[in-house]
């Protein structure tokens, strides 16, 4: 019984060998460039956010100081970025997060990350196919709304108010794109992604030849009266500002902290490069260069528009629905509103597609694997997954037609952090770990047959050997080795997976129990100093340790504090999310579990291949055991033989 537990403990972290050898070998097509990267990550992060997200943050939360908050997200999402990046140039395979987690923490890791990810370029690509609609549907007066309600209306609760077929056309459309072929989908990004860039540069360039400086510079007494205005207010003493303090700050550095996590979520989408991987000419260096380029152009236009928009407008008068629109009537500039309703719907097309491209070859990667179902691995003539593209799109079709969408967006930031935490985590123990642990071994029956024999030992010899492996141990974490070594790696996942918890508990204290902290409690403030402890002890084990010396074309810098930084970052934020947003997000893994406990793990290749080489070393061993015994009953009968020969010169001496 015990054996099968601890059987089963290890096919849950068993993880995936890759073929440094045979990376030039897919069944995908092989056309992408640098260009193309860059063009479907600003297209699927620089998405209809953009023309909508500054002006909700600037008048809520930052003021004119949303580009202090545009800065600090974008060095939140730069620190994610560059881990996508070095594992892009050491796995260059199709599957982004969920390869990643595969081949440094384990299966049940990768699924629970491939999961995730499934749930968010699905709800992703629903809720922008409604939006694009919504969009066009405003353009042309609000008839499809009208129709629908009139003749479809939904009453129930948790569906949309009406079943939206133009979404649902939409992604049928984009998914027939997406099996033609990657070259003609990255073709069609190049061109919306480019129209939606000009259009920008038009509005950041306008921004600053309409633009006032002073409406950086706002007084309090302005804002005060201005509030007295709009309250339409008869007594004027004490009358406190509704716009905060004025200036460049008028929320205070709190606000624009509180900008700047609005504004993480507009950095999302980049990761869709990653899953590219087998499907570009030179993947170890053009997918590095499209991660970081992207991330530098999608900051620049964010920071470019939300200091054109504050100042052509005060932030207190921005509209938080189209600020855009009526900050270029604000400045006389009315029809200006039309390049601005063009560019939105060339930046929602680009989201779609950068929502929708991603998700097959997630599907396709997991499938290939085993551990989604063998059907979404199958390939079409031009090379494309056209069986998970399919598959992908669909699901996608009915949630747009079907659900309201607005209670599941917040599902979507669990699925990303989670996914951004556990890439900065593979990259430190990836980083930590001995010379090729990623690469597969030759020699691998042997060695399983070696292992299988060295195996029998006494029991006092394991015990023996299990002292010297503690010891050891000991001795790595004192006087750390030159070189990376398996016990110099273990020392490193042992501290990692310590300072993730206490990270999760840093995290849950701050948010739940701040009034605590601010009355200077004593068990809070003792927890969090143990807690903070017990963070610095993990950081200088890591620190101590080696790295490896293997060079790629691209390694993250400022290792490791700057993965650490990044994990603390994502998990603070998975912990601001509401209580509803877990409980559908634990709905959501009991599917998965189900499907992986009762399909995946049985069917997974790497399953079998274990299997395929235990059955082999099994082979090997019954052969050099009949070896073995044929050899002993040759000595045996030659020294019966010299035994009948020597007895009676024994016998006759005695």
């Amino acid at each position: 019984m015990l054996k099968q537990v601890v059987l089963f403990s290890r096919s849950l972290v068993r993880r995936k060998v890759v073929d440094m050898n045979s990376l030039e070998d897919s069944k995908l097509c092989r056309c992408l460039g640098t260009v193309d990267l860059i063009a479907l990550g600003v297209g699927s992060t620089l998405g209809a956010g953009v023309y909508v997200l500054a002006g909700e943050v600037a008048k809520g939360n930052s003021g004119p100081s949303i580009v202090i908050s545009f800065l600090i997200a974008a060095l939140a999402s730069v620190m994610a970025g560059l881990c996508y990046a070095e594992f892009g140039a050491r796995v260059p395979k199709t599957g982004s997060a969920y390869l990643y987690s595969y081949v440094t923490v384990g299966e049940i890791w990768a699924f629970i990350t491939g999961w995730n990810l499934i749930l968010s370029y699905v709800i992703g690509t629903s809720s922008v196919a409604r939006a694009w609609s919504g969009t066009f549907d405003d353009m042309i007066g609000g008839h499809i709304e009208v129709f629908c309600k009139t003749y479809f209306s939904m009453n129930s609760p948790g569906l949309a108010p009406y079943p939206d077929f133009f979404a649902v056309c939409l992604i049928l459309l984009l998914s027939g794109l997406l099996s033609f072929g990657v070259k003609e989908s990255a073709w069609v990004n190049k061109v919306f992604t480019s129209i939606n860039v000009l259009v920008l540069l038009f509005v950041i360039i306008s921004g600053f030849v309409k633009g006032d400086a002073y409406n950086w510079n706002i007084t309090e007494e302005y804002l005060v009266n201005v509030t007295i205005v709009t309250r339409n207010l008869s007594v004027t003493a004490n009358v406190s500002s509704d716009y905060g303090a004025g200036g460049f700050m008028p929320y205070g550095f709190s606000g624009t902290l509180a900008g700047a996590a609005t504004c993480f979520y507009a950095f999302v989408g980049f990761d869709c490069i990653a899953t590219t991987g087998e499907e570009v000419k030179n993947p170890q260096k053009a997918i590095p260069i499209g991660i970081v380029v992207s991330l530098t152009v999608c900051f620049l236009a964010y920071f470019g528009v939300s200091a054109a928009l504050t100042l052509m407008m005060p932030y207190y008068l921005l509209d938080e629905k189209s600020p855009l629109p009526m900050a270029f009537e604000y400045v006389g500039w009315g029809p200006a509103k039309y390049v601005v309703a063009v560019g939105s719907l060339c930046a929602l097309s680009t989201s779609l597609l950068g929502s929708m491209f991603p998700l097959p070859r997630i599907l396709f990667a997991m499938a290939r694997d085993g551990i989604l179902f063998k059907f979404m691995s199958k390939v079409s003539k031009r090379q494309s997954p056209v069986a998970a593209t399919m598959a992908a799109g669909t699901t996608a079709a009915i949630m747009a037609f079907l659900f309201d969408l607005k209670a599941l967006v917040d599902m979507m930031s669990i699925g990303t952090l989670l996914a951004y935490s556990l890439v900065a985590v593979c990259v430190l123990l990836l980083r930590y770990q001995p010379d090729g642990a990623l690469e597969k071994q030759p020699g691998k029956g042997e060695k399983d047959y070696l292992s299988s024999e060295e195996s029998e030992l006494t029991e006092s010899e394991s015990h023996l050997n299990m002292l010297k492996a503690g010891n050891s141990t000991l001795q790595t974490v004192l006087h750390p080795p030159v070189s990376p070594s398996e016990k110099s790696s273990s020392v490193v996942n042992m501290s990692i997976g310590l300072l993730v918890l206490i990270v999760c508990i840093i995290s849950y204290l701050t948010t739940y129990h701040f009034n605590s902290i601010i009355g200077l409690e004593v068990w809070i403030l003792a927890s969090l100093s143990t807690c903070l402890l017990i963070f610095s002890f993990c950081v200088f084990m890591v620190c101590r340790q080696p790295q490896t010396t293997k060079k790629v074309s691209f390694m993250v810098p400022l290792l490791p504090f700057l993965p650490i930084l990044s994990i603390f970052v994502n998990i603070y934020l998975m912990v601001q999310l509401s209580g509803d947003t877990w409980i559908r997000f634990s709905v959501w893994m009991a599917a998965g579990f189900l499907i992986y406990f009762g399909y995946g793990i049985w069917h997974s290749a790497e399953r079998q291949r274990q299997c395929q080489g235990a059955q082999s070393s099994s082979n090997a061993k019954q052969h050099s055991t009949k070896t073995i015994r044929d050899k002993q009953v040759e000595m045996n009968a030659a020294g019966k033989e010299q035994e009948c020969f020597i007895s009676p010169d024994k016998t006759s001496q005695c």
